[in-house]
């Protein structure tokens, strides 16, 4: 698609646009269909009322929230009021729209809409028991990866093997510069974009951090890794993926969706996910995410280390803990960081 038919894409169909991007990032069908439901719904309630989507306004968005209430359950609200601002942002992000008049909703909306709805609750134990039955290599690097970093699916996809860096491995290699003097941990940038070449490789999967975060690595997690490395297929590409699939597309990197199916796999093995289950209940990678903030910010009590580790601060925290990152950020990050082997 030429940009002079992106731009019209854009600008005579942004949801289509929309959608579009989201299965590049390698959302699964059934969410792109859920996405396309609401939208559409809220976009038909615009026309009725002569609007488009780029034309409403904070107020407009709260009044079709609101009168979702009492036709569907309140987490149901909180789902499409999250769809919307993740529209909106995403459209303003890429300056098709001028703003996202879901930001002011979100702040005004009743507190009983909760945007990031009560989950399971699994305890450490019963999440090391979970890990204690993965045997694959590759599926307990992928799942205890996730949850001793708190990276999304597609990060954790886009990681290349200069991105690990190995303390006394013999199977450590060159890594990029940025972790040098940082030994024993991961570098998680910010750059990598959907559709787009990073590192000599086009990336199925955007990172969606504010800033690029380097992670440390415990001793549980390395010796994960260095299992991992040692029965690692060749890589297919020259970026040299550090996650690699082992079935059909042997040799290839990991996409979000491979992620999603392991580790709904294992899920199901364990009783923790059902077709037809919502956020609620089933345990997806984003779950992992969930539960990595939600336990180290209980034991550590400093949100902001733990919204370092998650790259969601701003660039005043990033610079207070990057300067500092060998003492306090890996002090506080060992000290509490939960065992699962």
């Amino acid at each position: 698609m030429s940009s002079a038919e992106r731009e019209a894409s854009e600008s005579n169909d942004p949801v289509a646009y929309f959608l579009e991007d989201i299965t590049f990032q390698g959302k699964s069908q059934r969410t792109r269909d859920a996405y396309e439901r609401v939208l559409r719904e809220f976009e038909g309630y615009l026309d009725d009322r002569g609007l488009a989507l780029s034309e409403a306004n904070h107020r407009d968005c709260m009044a079709w929230i609101h009168r979702l209430r009492g036709s569907v359950g309140e987490s149901t609200v909180a789902t499409y009021a999250s769809y919307l601002h993740r529209f909106y942002g995403y459209m303003t992000e890429v300056g098709t729209f001028d703003e996202n008049p879901m930001s002011l909703v979100l702040e005004e909306i009743d507190e009983s809409i909760n945007v990031d709805p009560e989950r399971r609750d699994i305890t450490v134990p019963a999440m090391r028991s979970f890990v204690a039955d993965i045997g694959h290599p590759l599926d307990r690097a992928v799942v205890v990866t996730l949850l001793k970093t708190g990276m999304r699916a597609g990060e954790l996809c886009n990681l290349d093997r200069r991105d690990l860096s190995l303390h006394d491995s013999p199977l450590a290699t060159d890594h990029r510069p940025q972790l040098d003097g940082k030994p024993d941990s991961l570098y998680v940038d910010a750059a990598p974009k959907a559709g787009e070449r990073y590192n000599d490789q086009v990336r199925t999967a955007s990172n969606k951090r504010k800033r690029a975060t380097t992670i440390p690595i415990d001793e549980e997690l390395a010796s994960v890794l260095v299992e991992w490395l040692a029965v690692r297929p060749d890589p297919r590409s020259d970026a040299d993926p550090l996650f690699l699939s082992t079935a059909d597309e042997w040799g290839k990197r990991l996409t979000p969706d491979m992620v999603h199916h392991l580790v709904e796999m294992h899920a199901r093995d364990q009783g923790w996910y059902r077709d037809g289950g919502g956020a609620e209940e089933n345990v997806t990678p984003h779950y992992f995410r969930h539960f990595f903030t939600t336990h180290l910010r209980d034991r550590t009590g400093d949100r902001g280390i733990v919204k370092y580790l998650r790259g969601d601060v701003a660039q005043d925290i990033i610079d207070t803990y990057t300067h500092d990152w060998g003492d306090r950020v890996r002090e506080v990050y060992e000290a509490n960081i939960y065992r699962l082997l």
